[in-house]
């Protein structure tokens, strides 16, 4: 499902189940030597996704170590985004000069927890959120799985933490969302990056979101 909202530039892999048989880089799993099962089956299958797609762009196996704030490190020239929760992990990648940047999120098909959507919305996203029709997905998990996706695809670009609060966010029904970022901007393309265009899906018990910005 995730490689229908992203263009064909792009290279997707994901996985419903874990793929504990993956064997690690030993920089990889000094990162997770002390991890509980959960966190080193999510960071396992993941990597497992990550080096499926990286092979279809003709990259040998390396060590995938996370880097400032956590950003995934990818080889010199790709460009690349993971995600997990419950259930599914995904990768996707594509060729710096044929996709600027990449973000990604996936996201259970179900209401947010209590007050977590007062921590992540703006005013606007509340007045958007609310102008959605009934009966469609969990919009308050969509919208935090669209904000999730912006500071994927915007943090190695702005190299600068992002709070949920620094980004407004539209959802639209027809499957795209928008975002305007409201701090200082980065150039990339040789313009400032003041926003993001995205897309996203509902299916399988799940939400996802997805960034690509294309030269």
């Amino acid at each position: 499902m995730i490689e229908s909202l992203l263009p064909s530039s792009v290279v997707c892999a994901h996985s419903f189940a874990d793929r504990l048989d993956t064997l690690l880089f030993p920089e990889e799993e000094a990162v997770i030597a002390r991890a509980v099962a959960k966190r080193r089956a999510e960071f396992t299958t993941v990597r497992a996704c990550a080096r499926e797609a990286l092979a279809k762009l003709g990259h040998p196996p390396a060590p995938l170590l996370p880097g400032e704030r956590g950003a995934p490190g990818w080889p010199e020239g790709v460009v690349g985004s993971m995600t997990h929760c419950q259930g599914y992990r995904a990768a996707v990648v594509a060729r710096a000069g044929e996709v600027a940047a990449l973000g990604i999120d996936a996201e259970p098909d179900e209401p947010l927890p209590d007050g977590v959507l007062e921590a992540v919305a703006r005013p606007e996203d509340l007045t958007a959120l609310a102008a959605l029709p009934p009966g469609g997905p969990a919009w308050d998990r969509l919208l935090f799985s669209a904000k999730e996706s912006v500071y994927k695809a915007w943090f190695p670009v702005g190299r600068r933490l992002l709070d949920f609060q620094d980004a407004s966010v539209t959802i639209l029904p027809d499957g795209t969302f928008t975002a305007r970022m409201l701090v200082p901007a980065p150039d990339l393309l040789g313009r400032p990056l003041t926003g993001f265009s995205g897309r996203w899906a509902a299916g399988s018990g799940l939400v996802l979101t997805t960034i690509a910005v294309e030269p």
